[in-house]
């Protein structure tokens, strides 16, 4: 026996080293990845901190070897802190089902308590698969602090408000990155042999970002593999030129580790080196794209990388460029391209200008992804959202925000003309996120880790100490340029309120002139007029209840389709729900109305994809609840569940091998003889012409038959020929076109929010027909007036 015991558990041992074996490979392949999508911005951080810190008194007064030594012990404290302790050890435990970043945090947070302030969500939310994530998926006692945070309203809203300026703030990210990476990277032409002149440089940096703004269609997906090499190269040439300053220039400078050299650089700059803190915390700017990026990558992978490759290649570069400059202090201005050994410097040149363009590409990609996670909260009108990738699920492209960046960056550019302004911006911008960041995840560890509030506090303290110190550095430079990401805060945030006041007033107009289903019954289940063939989907925000608009449309018209789904899409709490959980199917009114409820779900970070087969899946998922409830006792459990009550979810994945209804395509549009008899030839005429113009949004035809199931209900069976009949007849989409005008009895100031802010938002923004890929030639348009 002993014998074979052996051998299983060598056994044992190989499969979980070969398992363990093919995790780290894997990691390390991410890992080798995220050099081009992470850590470009980052990376190039060396061009411009030594640069911005020894600019203005500090340069005039205290340009000394003990100063630069003081600089450097600065800048590789605040390294180790903040990005390695502070990002790679405790934010990225503080993932959402992967993903990372602020809206994953505020997203996690309003799962654990009752934080959220999103409309139309529901208990059956909650049974979401990634809904109930992390440590805390038992139930706890609620705490005073909890219950206290959730009683209030306004300190929820609060909460949302500091979540949305740390958003905005991102978005101020995407603007100043690509103007200081990319001026910083064409300077090192001032110190050659053919000095440009700063016009010529100007030039040259905005027709790189005008290029640079104008191949973002593309997607990074079509340039992503050269990407990781150009930043591993770039990382490898800072590392080698640190290493050979520190050897040939002052080794002396390896003393400056010791945090004395801090003590010693405030003891003889005084206010002139806390003021000088505003240019030594560009060195960890582009460290929030280590958690924001997370979903792409793995926390493995991200902290091999960083701890691994881009920290000890950064501290080398700083330290060699200190001794350089301890030995060369007049150089200062252009201290890293002067530190450049001459056989070297075009190499170099030609890769600082890459790694320059792919931090920024990294950048405008995350303000993208911010855009649309801010949408998902309700908090940004409707755009274009493109998926540029079959491969990789979130990059995305937004062309409304890429060209107002374009402006924005192009306007920092040409106006400031110097790194230095731009820089005193760009610190001010990225140390606020990352104050808005500890303070959330503060909130995480007692929230959802479950962790007492000491902890907590101990946690808030010490980092908001560290990062508050570099942010009244900050503000202190607001004249002197830091007021553009304000400005720009401002201005975003002004948008996001104004668009999500009205959107929630007319959200609670909907919620308070629903149709009742006292009345509905009343009219009895033809409705009191006449139902013609046909499926009417009504398109409304609400989750529950029937919407103004569908009494609206029966008193001004004396007809209605006989099968009526009234669909909901809406936005959950969590970055993606699973095709299995997307759809939630139940019945309004009694069986002989067919009136049917479909919630469409999607996560902050799912895409609306327009595959033109919708209809479909609406017709299976319909016929697979009706069958289900035939089945399932419990769908039909009391009168008022028949009505508007239990939804179940149906997985269109499953729909393939379901036996509700039979399935098969046409290759022909107009053959089927039932669709000839239930529709008219102007109809039929109308959307051929409508097809051939437009080829890309010719949906799949599919007809459907029953199964031949000799046991089956004569129930089910009537309604499911009545749900086929009326997919064959048609599919009409209708949809509130609402006219939002504040009541006369309003303010002024909610009068100027409602009629003139919001309504010019509406009219700008993307319609909720465009948005929701809905066929022109089949919608109808209800027009309302919503007094707010």
């Amino acid at each position: 026996m002993e014998p074979e015991s052996g051998i299983s558990t060598q056994r044992q041992r190989r499969t979980t080293f070969q398992v363990s074996w093919a995790s780290l490979s894997r990691d390390l392949i991410l890992a080798y990845q995220s050099f081009g999508v992470v850590y470009g911005d980052l990376s190039t951080s060396p061009l411009y901190v030594y640069s911005s810190t020894f600019s203005g008194k500090l340069e005039k007064h205290h340009l000394s070897q003990d100063a630069i030594f003081g600089a450097f012990s600065l800048i590789f404290w605040t390294l180790t802190l903040i990005p390695l302790l502070k990002y790679v050890f405790v934010l990225l435990s503080a993932d959402d089902n992967g993903e990372g970043g602020t809206f994953a945090l505020y997203s996690l947070l309003c799962r654990h308590a009752k934080f959220s302030l999103l409309p139309n969500q529901q208990a059956a939310d909650e049974e979401l698969s990634a809904y109930k994530y992390g440590p805390s998926s038992q139930p706890v006692a609620s705490s005073p602090f909890k219950r206290f945070l959730e009683k209030h309203k306004r300190l929820r809203t609060a909460l949302l408000i500091v979540v949305l300026f740390g958003a905005c703030m991102v978005i101020g990210d995407g603007v100043l990155t690509p103007a200081i990476s990319v001026l910083s990277s064409v300077s090192g032409l001032e110190i050659t042999e053919k000095k440009l002149t700063s016009g010529e440089l100007l030039l040259l940096a905005c027709v790189i970002l005008v290029g640079l703004f104008a191949l973002q269609h593309c997607g990074t997906h079509r340039v992503a593999f050269l990407f990781a090499p150009i930043v591993l190269i770039w990382l490898l040439s800072i590392f080698s030129i640190g290493l050979y300053n520190t050897i040939r220039w002052n080794p002396k400078v390896v003393y400056a580790f010791s945090p004395h050299y801090i003590i010693k650089f405030f003891s003889e700059t005084g206010k002139d080196g806390w003021i000088s803190l505003g240019g030594v915390l560009l060195s960890i700017t582009g460290t929030e794209a280590m958690f924001a990026d997370l979903g792409h990558f793995t926390a493995l992978s991200i902290r091999l990388a960083f701890a691994f490759v881009v920290y000890p290649c950064l501290v080398v570069q700083y330290m060699g460029q200190a001794a350089y400059l301890s030995k060369n202090p007049q150089k200062i201005h252009s201290g890293f391209y002067n530190s450049i050994p001459e056989p070297v410097f075009w190499p170099v040149f030609v890769v600082a200008t890459l790694a320059a363009i792919v931090g920024s590409q990294a950048v405008i990609t995350a303000t993208f992804s911010i855009v649309k996670q801010c949408h998902a909260l309700g908090c940004f009108p409707r755009v274009k959202v493109v998926h540029t990738s079959k491969h990789i699920y979130g990059q995305i492209y937004i062309p409304e925000i890429n060209w107002i960046l374009m402006i924005l960056t192009l306007a920092i550019t040409i106006g400031f003309q110097d790194t230095n302004l731009i820089g005193n911006a760009y610190g001010l911008a990225c140390m606020t996120v990352m104050f808005v960041t500890t303070f959330l995840m503060a909130l995480v560890i007692v929230f959802v880790w479950q962790k007492s509030m000491v902890l907590a506090a101990a946690f808030l303290i010490f980092f908001w100490l560290i990062e508050g110190v570099y942010l009244s550095a900050a503000f202190i430079k607001v004249p002197q340029g830091g007021w553009v990401p304000l400005v720009l805060s401002f201005i975003f945030m002004l948008v996001m309120y104004v668009w999500h006041y009205g959107t929630r007033r007319k959200y609670n107009f909907d919620l308070h002139n629903k149709v009742s289903l006292k009345w509905l019954l009343g009219l009895g289940p033809s409705l009191g007029i006449v139902r013609v063939p046909g499926i009417g989907l009504i398109y409304s925000e609400l989750a529950t209840g029937v919407p103004a608009i569908f009494s609206h449309f029966v008193t001004n018209l004396p007809a209605f389709h006989k099968v009526l789904v009234f669909v909901c899409v809406k936005s959950v709490p969590v970055p993606y729900v699973s095709p299995e959980e997307r759809f939630l199917i139940g019945r309004i009114c009694p069986r002989p109305y067919r009136m049917y409820r479909c919630i469409v779900r999607y996560g902050y970070k799912d895409i609306q994809r327009d595959d033109g087969d919708f209809e479909n899946q609406l017709i299976q998922s319909i016929a697979e609840f009706i069958q289900m409830e035939a089945v399932e006792p419990q769908f039909l459990g009391s009168e008022s569940s028949s009505l508007d009550g239990r939804m179940a979810v149906i997985s269109t994945r499953t729909l393939q091998s379901s036996l509700s209804l039979v399935a098969s395509e046409q290759e022909d549009f107009g053959a089927s003889n039932s669709i000839q008899s239930s529709r008219s030839l102007t109809l039929q005429s109308l959307r051929s012409v409508y097809d051939d113009e437009n080829p890309q949004m010719r949906r799949r035809q599919v007809r459907f038959q029953l199964p031949s199931t000799p046991n089956m209900d004569p129930a089910v069976r009537d309604e499911l020929m009545d749900l086929i009949q009326a997919k064959e007849a048609g599919v009409a989409y209708i949809m509130g076109h609402s006219y939002v005008k504040a009541r006369r009895s309003s303010s002024f100031l909610k009068k100027l929010v409602i009629d003139i802010g919001y309504s010019f938002l509406r009219k700008n923004c993307r319609g909720p027909a465009v948005a929701l890929n809905i066929p022109h030639i089949s919608l109808i348009e209800v027009g309302m007036i919503y007094y707010v």
